[in-house]
C-alpha cells in the first residue's frame, strides 16, 4: 500500500510541474494562408498578384486631400514570397512588378498620358500579422516613379520618388490599400506638380488564383 501511495503522489507532483503545451496547429499558422484565417500556408516561392478594387483607381495627386493630377483606372502588382513565419509574425516578400494602365490626367495643359513606369524593382515588401504593409526600395536606391505626359508643348516626363510606402492589408476583403502615400519631384518641366500622393486599395489579393488571408 506504501508504495503505491508514494507512486500516485509522484505522478501528480509530475502532473502539477509539467508546463501547458499550446495546440499545435495553433503554432504552426503562418502568417500568410488562403482558404481563411488559418487556412492552407503560403509557401516562399509562391506569386501574390493583385488588380485594382472594383470600381476604385489608382491616384498621383498634386496633394494628399485634392483631386488634380493623374488617375489610372487599372493597375496591377505582382510579388514573390520569400519568407512565411509563424503567426505573430512578419511575412517578407520581393515586389517585382506594378504597372499602371489606362491614364488620365485633369492638369491644365495636359493632354494626356503616355505612361507610368515604376524604376528601381524589385522592391524589399513586409506584411505583419497587425496588418501593416511596408514598401522599401534596394539598398541606397529609392522607391520612383517615371510619369510621361503629352501637354499642348509636346512631350514631358515627371519623375517622382520617395523613401518607401506604407499601406493596409485587410482580410475583409484580401485587399491591400495605399493612402496619400508621399513622393518629391526629383526632374520635370513645371507642368510636373512639385509633389504627387500615390493612393490605390487592391483587392482581392491572391496566391494561384486563391484569396491571402493575414494571421
Amino acid at each position: 500500500m506504501r508504495t503505491r501511495t508514494l507512486l500516485t503522489l509522484t505522478a501528480a507532483v509530475a502532473a502539477l510541474t509539467l508546463p501547458a503545451v499550446a495546440p499545435a496547429a495553433a503554432a504552426d499558422t503562418p502568417v500568410l494562408t488562403t482558404g481563411g484565417l488559418g487556412g492552407t500556408p503560403v509557401a516562399a516561392g509562391d506569386v501574390l498578384t493583385a488588380s485594382l478594387a472594383s470600381g476604385t483607381a489608382a491616384t498621383f495627386y498634386s496633394s494628399a486631400t485634392g483631386t488634380s493630377g493623374v488617375r489610372c483606372a487599372a493597375s496591377q502588382f505582382s510579388a514573390t514570397v520569400t519568407g512565411n513565419p509563424s503567426a505573430p509574425g512578419t511575412a517578407t516578400e520581393s515586389l517585382t512588378a506594378h504597372t499602371f494602365d489606362s491614364c488620365t490626367s485633369n492638369v491644365t495643359g495636359v493632354t494626356g498620358v503616355t505612361g507610368i513606369t515604376v524604376e528601381n524593382l524589385p522592391y524589399d515588401t513586409t506584411v505583419t500579422s497587425a496588418g501593416v504593409v511596408t514598401v522599401t526600395p534596394p539598398s541606397g536606391s529609392a522607391v520612383r516613379t517615371t510619369v510621361r505626359l503629352r501637354t499642348l508643348l509636346g512631350s514631358v516626363t515627371c519623375v517622382y520618388q520617395g523613401p518607401g510606402l506604407t499601406g493596409t492589408a485587410s482580410n475583409t476583403d484580401n485587399s491591400i490599400a495605399f493612402a496619400a502615400q508621399p513622393f518629391s519631384k526629383v526632374s520635370g518641366s513645371s507642368l510636373c506638380f512639385a509633389s504627387a500622393y500615390f493612393s490605390a486599395k487592391y483587392a482581392p489579393v491572391t496566391a494561384a488564383g486563391a484569396a491571402v488571408f493575414v494571421n
